[in-house]
């Protein structure tokens, strides 16, 4: 099992992989995938109990969904570097008949990707819809899955919640990407989300809290939302985030919500993460 510090720098060939991948196609969104590294990688890395060879099934192990598909870099990555596909087919992100589309697709067989994403607003319904799979096989094995806050202006996230809580989904550790920025904007601005955690609970889901860019606070966070599965409510994750993190001039804006740095700022933005696994 890697430790924290052997963690962090697999988080740091990951960010190299984010800014070279949407570079070298001039398409994508490092942003976000930037803010999630640190969770991809514990959750890869650390966490999540997974099998190789892949498959669709997941029969007795944990799956994970993401929702918010547009931050596929940040996935392509982790599954490549975790074993999934070779790491040298990350250089086709985004190319003409590459199985690493913009957005996780399924019919080009990429291994880890069990559901197309970036529809936002699905990823949770099919989430909840794996772990009542589980729960009819009595497959113990758990459910993740991410989204992104602005994600949570879509009504049918709401549907889904409700109806998790209703059915006492325990299987079930959802985490939400608190970064506060969107394509058009700060979220605060484009539509608050308000009070979450008040609203979460009050949809019957266990609420916790973390420093998504901590990689000992991630750590810890996951160990606890595991130990609360089971006990009949659904869990979720409030993990801030900052857009861009670990590249000093992405932090913090929606303006790198979707947008590839050109030579010069690729090159300044590797300079500030270390290179630890070797380049694709």
């Amino acid at each position: 099992m890697p430790t924290n510090e052997e963690l962090k720098k697999i988080a740091s060939q990951v960010r190299r992989d984010i800014i070279r991948m949407v570079h070298q196609c001039q398409s994508g969104h490092p942003g976000g995938s930037l803010g999630c590294t640190d969770y991809m990688v514990a959750l890869y890395f650390h966490t999540l109990r997974h099998n190789l060879p892949f498959s669709m099934e997941g029969k007795g192990e944990d799956m994970f969904f993401l929702s918010n598909g547009h931050i596929s870099p940040v996935w392509y990555s982790v599954l490549s570097r975790s074993g999934y596909f070779p790491i040298s087919e990350m250089a086709t992100f985004r190319k003409i008949n590459s199985r690493l589309q913009g957005h996780p697709t399924t019919h080009e067989g990429l291994p880890g990707v069990r559901v197309a994403s970036g529809s936002l607003g699905q990823g949770l319904s099919v989430a909840i819809g794996a772990a009542l799979a589980k729960r009819m096989d009595k497959d113990p094995s758990l459910i993740y899955a991410l989204t992104g806050d602005g994600e949570l202006q879509e009504g049918q996230v709401w549907e889904a919640m409700m109806s998790a809580a209703h059915l006492k989904v325990d299987n079930i550790i959802v985490a939400v990407d608190r970064n506060g920025q969107q394509i058009d904007g700060p979220t605060k601005e484009v539509m608050s989300l308000g009070d979450l955690e008040a609203k979460w609970k009050a949809f019957g889901w266990m609420v916790l809290h973390l420093n998504g860019n901590k990689m000992d606070e991630v750590l810890d966070t996951l160990a606890q939302a595991k130990a609360l599965t089971g006990k009949g409510q659904p869990i979720v994750i409030l993990m801030k985030t900052e857009m861009g993190f670990g590249v000093d001039f992405m932090m913090g804006s929606h303006h790198w919500h979707g947008v590839a740095p050109n030579d010069e700022q690729k090159d300044k933005a590797l300079t500030q993460l270390e290179e630890t696994l070797g380049d694709y």
